[in-house]
């Protein structure tokens, strides 16, 4: 790790090219947080009502037309006379006439289903017309909907698996592009559908190249960066993500069909390939070359990044040795390039728990947002505030994190957030019959704001303390929790929510034990990304509080030795 620390200071450090490309890697972030957010908007449930049928009413009221019609055709729930979202009134057979006379109107005796379709009241999130209006989805075909959220959080999870063992046997470039390509091509395909069914897989396979695009982008701009700006790129990306999940309403709104806003994502992906499929704004990751003994294409990028930053690469006058000298170590005996197996972190002794503790907070900061959104949606019954409010407290949590995080540590910080994500959970679901509205509130935005910068920190954490060799099949599998977290809601949504509860339950419960879980994890802050799983394995568990722990001083050694007696070089 060290000698791979020395050849990127001979290439001039985090100078002004490596700057300029981790700066360039936040603009595909945008499309990406527009392609990420889209599901919310493709999926949601317009206002609607069944089609009055004028030939199942009395012949009395066949002529009415209007609000009358209504009336007369669809019941009303509750106090706000709602009209009935599936159901029809049922009227009784005319009876046979015995006197002349206008016939009496009958009063109804009950409700059938649906005969005709759907009134559509409102258009759905800006879209007129979406996949739930244009083959009904509603009320009997209702299970669609969430079958569809899963099959495309199913392709994320397999994506970020996947793609992100390829990132290491490939490499960051390639599985970049290569995603991107596949992500335009099947995002064309998706406007062009012509049934549910070839919706569906075409929506599993585009969610797995976008989350190849995703994991590729954030690796590279990850190993771009030197220890004191790793956090504030990383939390720069996120909120161009959060920029994107904001425009995404308006563009909706500006084209207001579905087909057309997946055929503008699909064009964005696009253009993204033909910019940042050129090598000067994507190259392909040094500190992966380098980790896996590719030299001599190392030996070009660093070349570059040494005279964008004005520093001569074979120049010996400097205290360190050139560029050129390091490269030349590093290549005695021109080594075959060196893949490691992403089943080799399970032979580590740290690394592997690290990664399983990781992957746990990652799935409990996403799978327990479904409560968090389910205790707002009372106070908040609207499509539009709900979505702009998770977005601001998205942005929000990262502006926290971009504050805190350096400054106190990674593992303090991912502590606290699981605290406050667990308690406003355990707070929801004991009070939920006692609480006034304004507390519920408070604690859904809490328990949002803390489960976002959960989801956030992991997933940073994760890619600072796993070895750049398995580097994205690690990371892929902490987001890919996530993701499992996240269809742990359309899955109870697809058996009638009839185990939201239980679920509550169960992640509250989780949230706990990842608050245990947290304290056996390393600290990363202010660390270079280890190069092999030697490396990663020498990250061990650092005192909580930093400083010298009370202990009493251990004989023939000063009081600052034996403050850390006991701790490695990488610990301090």
């Amino acid at each position: 790790m060290e000698q791979e620390a020395r050849v990127l200071r001979a290439a001039g450090g985090f100078g002004r090219a490596r700057r300029l490309l981790a700066a360039a890697s936040w603009v595909p972030c945008i499309v990406l947080g527009l392609a990420l957010s889209s599901e919310a908007l493709l999926t949601a449930q317009p206002g609607h009502h069944c089609r009055p049928d004028p030939a199942l009413l009395p012949p009395a009221l066949r002529a009415l037309r209007g609000p009358a019609l209504l009336d007369a055709a669809i019941p009303r729930l509750g106090p706000t006379r709602t009209p009935s979202p599936c159901l029809l009134l049922r009227y009784p057979d005319p009876a046979p006439r015995t006197c002349p006379g206008p016939r009496p109107v009958p009063a109804p005796n009950g409700t059938r289903p649906c005969t005709r379709g759907w009134l559509y009241a409102l258009p759905a999130a800006g879209l007129l017309q979406s996949p739930v209006t244009q083959w009904n989805l509603v009320c009997g075909e209702g299970w669609k909907v969430p079958l569809e959220q899963v099959s495309h959080l199913l392709g994320w999870l397999l994506g970020c698996v996947v793609l992100g063992a390829g990132c290491d046997r490939f490499g960051r470039r390639t599985v970049f592009v290569a995603s991107l390509m596949l992500a335009t091509g099947l995002g064309a395909s998706e406007a062009l559908a012509a049934s549910f069914p070839t919706l569906l897989v075409l929506r599993l396979l585009h969610g797995g190249t976008l989350a190849g695009a995703l994991l590729a982008l954030y690796l590279a701009r990850l190993e771009l960066c030197d220890p004191p700006h790793r956090l504030a790129f990383s939390m720069g990306a996120g909120l161009f993500s959060v920029a994107g999940t904001l425009l995404l309403p308006g563009l909706a709104a500006l084209v207001q069909d579905w087909r057309l806003l997946q055929g503008l994502g699909a064009l964005m992906s696009g253009l993204l390939l033909l910019f940042w499929g050129f090598p000067a704004l994507f190259p392909e990751s040094p500190c992966w070359l380098l980790a896996t003994d590719q030299v001599a294409r190392a030996r070009k990028i660093l070349w570059h990044f040494a005279e964008a930053s004005g520093v001569d690469p074979e120049d010996r006058s400097l205290e360190e040795s050139s560029l050129v000298t390091e490269l030349a170590m590093l290549s005695a005996g021109s080594p075959q390039p060196q893949y490691q197996s992403p089943l080799g972190f399970l032979r580590t002794q740290v690394t592997w728990r690290n990664g399983l503790i990781l992957g746990f907070s990652s799935l409990v900061g996403e799978g327990i947002r479904a409560s968090f959104r389910r205790s707002l949606a009372p106070q908040v019954p609207t499509f539009y505030l709900p979505y702009f409010l998770e977005a601001g407290l998205e942005a929000a949590a990262l502006v926290f994190l971009l504050l805190t995080a350096d400054r106190c540590g990674r593992r303090p910080v991912l502590l606290l957030g699981t605290m406050a994500t667990g308690l406003a959970s355990l707070l929801l679901l004991a009070g939920a019959q006692y609480l006034p509205g304004w507390t519920m509130l408070s604690l859904s935005v809490l328990g949002l704001l803390a489960s976002r910068a959960v989801s956030a920190l992991s997933s940073l954490f994760a890619a600072e303390v796993f070895p750049t060799v398995i580097r994205g099949a690690g990371l892929g599998l902490v987001l890919g929790a996530g993701f499992l977290g996240q269809a742990a809601d359309p899955l109870d949504a697809l058996h009638g929510r009839r185990g939201f509860f239980l679920q509550h339950v169960v992640f509250a419960s989780l949230a706990v034990l990842a608050l245990l879980c947290v304290l056996l994890l390393p600290e990363s802050r202010g660390r270079g990304l280890p190069q092999s799983l030697q490396d990663a394995d020498r990250l061990r568990r650092s005192p909580l509080l930093w400083g010298c722990p009370r202990q009493d001083h251990l004989p023939l050694l000063s009081p600052s030795d034996s403050c850390w007696a006991g701790h490695t070089p990488q610990q301090r």
